[in-house]
């Protein structure tokens, strides 16, 4: 006969299925049963949860990095392929009124037929590229006619700004033969005190291109900076120093580079202008090596503190050529009738009285340097503490 079931005591639950067949023979409490067989069902739930996810990535590709570019140009059509999302700086090409990686200068151009000069008056850059990122610059422009090598402008140095203003004016001659084929060319360059000038942009403007009959005010795109300017004859590192109180003016002719190696003997003579003459006059000895030579030279100069806004400082490199004959290589003016780089070298030692100040300078043809001196002076440089 089969075992009566009674009714259930009080105060417990009637069990029935699988769970009281499993848990009749453990003697553990219930309820701790059930809370391993909750982790265990959530512990297989995770298992197999991680799994599905593993067989899913395995069928998506991971994107690399270098991916990135090339998202949708599977859509772009034809044969021509597709720029690059990040192009070079160099391969930039601005648009219509796109900004200009190197710069716009503003400048304008006239025609006097009764001299048959050319006048070209730069106004201002704006936009220059320093060459390290978020800095600044020391601009000054270069501006002469090509072909040839004949006068040049430069301008004044501009300090710890990359949208200078210049207001310079200056005016060109050139044969009317060569003016149909001549172009303006135009070096922005930030100026170093002791080493070479760093190109920040060029601008190359053929005169048959444009019709400088009336005033003509342009805006123009700055090119890339270029190397350094065709037919350079070197450059030469100086000190000035003056003493307002006993009127010493003391020039130290340092060294000089970049001169032809065919040269031999170079040597420096240092020259005071006063009212075109020669005032007073000095030199160096001859120094090598003929393209890098060492002078270390110093020259005091004595006069009154009336005549040292009026002078005119020429140094002049000679050395013997081919012939055997010493000729000039290129000469450099400082004073009132300079202008750029040399011009501010001058205003700087007035300004700083008592402390040498050296600076390179790029030597300039012998001629340029006589159509320098022959121009009217400037007004005159205040003096210190004046």
């Amino acid at each position: 006969m089969g075992r009566p079931t009674g009714p259930a005591p009080a105060g417990t639950a009637a069990e029935t299925g699988l769970t009281p067949a499993l848990t009749a023979g453990i003697p553990s409490p219930r309820w701790a049963v059930v809370a391993v067989a909750t982790v265990a069902t959530a512990l297989v739930a995770s298992c197999l949860l991680c799994v599905l996810c593993w067989c899913r990535g395995r069928r998506t590709p991971r994107r690399q990095p270098g991916d990135k570019a090339a998202v949708g140009l599977a859509r772009v059509r034809g044969a021509t392929p597709p720029r690059p999302v990040q192009p070079e700086v160099d391969d930039v090409e601005s648009g219509p009124g796109g900004p200009q990686p190197w710069g716009h200068l503003q400048l304008s151009l006239h025609y006097d037929l009764g001299s048959q000069k050319i006048r070209v008056g730069l106004r201002q850059v704006v936009g220059l590229r320093a060459w390290a990122p978020g800095g600044t610059a020391d601009p000054c422009a270069c501006v002469r006619l090509s072909p040839g090598a004949g006068h040049r402008h430069e301008t004044k140095v501009h300090r710890g700004t990359l949208c200078p203003v210049f207001d310079e004016t200056c005016s060109f001659q050139p044969p009317p033969a060569e003016l149909p084929g001549a172009a303006l060319l135009v070096h922005v360059r930030d100026s170093q005190r002791f080493s070479r000038h760093e190109p920040l942009g060029t601008l190359r403007l053929p005169l048959a291109a444009v019709d400088p009959q009336p005033i003509l005010e342009l805006w123009l795109p700055l090119g890339p900076p270029g190397s350094a300017e065709a037919g350079g004859t070197g450059e030469l590192c100086c000190s000035l120093r003056y003493v307002p109180g006993s009127g010493r003016l003391t020039v130290v002719v340092l060294e000089a580079r970049g001169l032809s190696p065919g040269l031999a003997e170079p040597l420096v003579k240092v020259q005071l202008m006063l009212n075109q003459r020669q005032w007073r006059s000095r030199g160096t000895s001859a120094r090598g090596p003929p393209a890098a030579p060492s002078f270390n030279e110093a020259f005091t100069f004595r006069g009154p503190l009336s005549q040292v806004q009026s002078v005119d400082l020429v140094l002049a490199v000679w050395a013997r050529g081919p012939r055997f004959r010493a000729e000039p290589v290129g000469k450099v003016v400082q004073g009132t009738r300079a202008s750029g780089q040399p011009l501010q070298h001058w205003a700087d030692m007035l300004a700083h009285a008592r402390r040498p100040v050296a600076q390179w300078h790029r030597l300039r043809p012998p001629s340029e340097v006589g159509q320098a001196l022959a121009r009217e002076p400037r007004p005159h440089l205040p003096l210190p503490g004046s």
